[in-house]
């Protein structure tokens, strides 16, 4: 099969697509042929190294752990291994792929447990392939805020991957949302459903003077202590750098939104496997809108 491998830490082209042999599941495990996937920041820092402590768990000098990057996929269950008893060959399904990464190949084996879910039925493998990784830490952080009806929300880096999903799915529990972006994606923001948008070019949020009863940092570029300035008595300030808690369902919940309209994916640009060096350049410029998708059904053999 074909995959996209890296031995060693760098700019984007030290990734190479390659011929490997095509995994076989284990007894736990299910086999996956690849429609989709994406690049993440987590992709790009793991292959460029950067911060310094993915070298500890990948390696300190090259990759070990890790030669195949993509920490999201979709596609259509292949192979179940004996003891998997909730998906069966045929399946459309979305996943999270957690440290095993793993996304960049035409196959891949999965662990049969709550990280994968089927398919929301009214949208593209691609779209599919974007959603596990922003949503989950949307969905996750919100859940660890407290998050309930009427909640005043102010979600700080609300175009990114993990603020577009904050956005709708802070919405979609009641609450009222301020998003804050950049000019060029302040009718983004808006049409998914923010009630109000700060354009951080023109105006600091700390000083609009408004309350809120939840900050959600979701880019990790704020501190607690600038956000304490706008949070209501006993509001709660949250951050991407922090470490949320799971729960077994939030890719069924995700899936329910996305299947009701609640929740789409915005996906800004997407490549093809061939193209993964140009994806993997164009969201480590921090440009990107939403999410960036990686086609892997149409790769060149």
């Amino acid at each position: 099969m074909k995959a996209v491998v890296y031995e060693k830490y760098g700019s984007p082209d030290v990734l190479e697509i390659r011929d490997i042999s095509k995994p076989i599941p284990r007894d736990n495990e299910v086999l996956i042929k690849i429609h989709a996937t994406s690049v993440t920041a987590g992709d790009w820092r793991m292959r460029k190294a950067d911060p310094f402590l993915a070298r500890l768990f990948n390696g300190l000098f090259r990759p070990k752990r890790v030669k195949i990057l993509g920490f999201e996929v979709a596609g259509i269950i292949e192979e179940t291994g004996k003891n998997v008893s909730s998906f069966k060959k045929g399946d459309a399904v979305f996943a999270f792929c957690g440290l095993k990464f793993s996304g960049y190949a035409e196959y891949t084996c999965l662990p049969d447990n709550e990280l994968i879910a089927i398919k929301p039925s009214n949208i593209t493998f691609e779209e599919a392939a974007t959603v596990p990784v922003g949503g989950l830490t949307a969905l996750r952080f919100l859940k660890q805020s407290g998050i309930k009806k009427g909640d005043q929300v102010l979600i700080y880096g609300a175009s990114g991957s993990v603020g577009t999903f904050a956005v709708q799915i802070a919405k979609a529990m009641g609450a009222d949302v301020t998003g804050v972006c950049s000019t060029a994606n302040v009718n983004l923001v808006s049409q998914l459903g923010a009630h109000a948008v700060i354009d951080y070019t023109k105006e600091d949020f700390t000083k609009s003077g408004n309350w809120y009863d939840i900050v959600l940092d979701a880019v990790g570029k704020t501190t607690k202590s600038r956000c304490k300035q706008v949070l209501k008595p006993g509001g709660r300030y949250v951050t991407v750098t922090g470490r949320p808690k799971q729960n077994k369902d939030d890719m069924m919940v995700l899936k329910e939104l996305i299947e009701s309209g609640k929740l789409v994916s915005v996906i800004d640009r997407t490549y093809t496997l061939d193209q993964i060096r140009e994806a993997h350049a164009y969201v480590e410029s921090f440009r990107k809108k939403g999410n960036v998708a990686v086609s892997v059904f149409s790769v060149k053999n």
